[in-house]
């Protein structure tokens, strides 16, 4: 693991332990839809997208900077994402933060 990912997985860590119960529900419910079928009875999963994937990295210096990075594939996920999960009203961070973790 390099430095990098190091560093933005003890910042996750860290901000998980100071999460409100509500946001750590919606947060684990999302990863939770993310790992099942992406929608409409399909058997695809967020972890095997290749949009979401590639956001990955965005997606870690998104929650590792609180928001203030945004990079071009984190923005293109989180627009494929919401495409696929119409309904839904979660939060870039929230969204950021289940990316990062698949």
């Amino acid at each position: 693991m390099n430095l990098s990912k190091a560093l933005c997985v003890l910042l996750l860590m860290g901000s998980a332990c100071t999460a409100h119960a509500t946001s750590f529900v919606m947060t684990t419910d999302f990863m939770v839809s993310l790992s099942m079928s992406a929608t409409k009875g399909t058997s695809s999963s967020f972890k095997d997208d290749k949009v979401v994937q590639a956001a990955r990295d965005d997606a870690e210096a998104f929650v590792a900077s609180d928001g203030e990075i945004r990079g071009v594939r984190l923005e293109s996920a989180l627009a494929h994402v919401r495409e696929r999960l119409p309904g839904q009203t979660y939060s870039d961070m929230q969204l950021a933060q289940a990316i990062a973790a698949l």
